[in-house]
């Protein structure tokens, strides 16, 4: 049985939690404090951050760090649906993509912790100016690759999971005119694995986080 350690909030977390469940991998999952981190999972994680997958061998266990990697050992070790086109410029372009997807996030940590209207403008022109870059990428849907789930999805899935609380609590306009991505976005929140990914309580635990960090977004929607 393989095992994900994981932190409830993390989005890195849950693109391998959606690539495992889409390729019907069974999984536990080991829950760690990262303001606490155990030292356990020190000894095992030589960047100190979550995902990390726990796999057994016959000669001892071996632990992947890193989402992408996981997602990629996932991909290429287990059967099921395949998450990455068989062709290898398509399979480069994917990747790219994902990449991409990362870069989204960087700025979406700036406008969730901005704790000023400035730093909060800019993070949010950020995401907003990238969700229009794949506006122009996007086809006909549901997903990245029209008809099928890949890992692009995986990622973006988490990204757009942070705004069905954003979204009550100011009229942020990030998804103004964005009517494809607007439809991938809710494809998406349908998707079984992508449900799976967090835990009933994950609004009430980032609104915790909200005010753990005096958001900016959390008096924005009174500005």
């Amino acid at each position: 049985m393989l095992t994900l350690v994981s932190h409830h909030l993390c989005p890195y977390v849950q693109r391998a939690s959606i690539a495992l469940d889409e390729k019907g991998v069974r999984f536990e999952r080991t829950y760690i404090d990262l303001k606490a981190k155990p030292y356990w999972f020190l000894k095992i994680s030589p960047l100190g951050k979550v995902p990390l997958l726990q796999v057994p061998q016959q000669s001892g266990e071996k632990v992947l760090f890193e989402s992408s990697v996981i997602a990629e050992y996932v991909e290429e070790s287990q059967a099921g649906p395949k998450l990455h086109p068989e062709d290898a410029l398509e399979r480069a372009r994917h990747r790219g993509w994902m990449e991409f997807g990362s870069s989204i996030l960087s700025d979406l940590w700036g406008f969730e912790t901005a704790q000023d209207r400035e730093t909060y403008e800019q993070k949010r022109q950020a995401v907003a100016g990238k969700l229009v870059t794949m506006e122009a990428a996007l086809g006909e849907g549901p997903y990245f690759a029209g008809t099928q789930f890949s890992l692009v999805d995986a990622v973006f899935a988490p990204i757009f999971r942070y705004f069905d609380l954003f979204d009550t609590l100011a009229d942020h306009g990030i998804f103004d005119g964005l009517d494809r991505v607007g439809a991938w976005r809710k494809a998406l929140a349908e998707r079984p694995s992508v449900k799976a990914a967090v835990t009933p309580d994950y609004g009430e635990r980032l609104m915790t986080f909200l005010r753990e960090h005096d958001a900016y977004l959390l008096r924005a929607g009174q500005a």
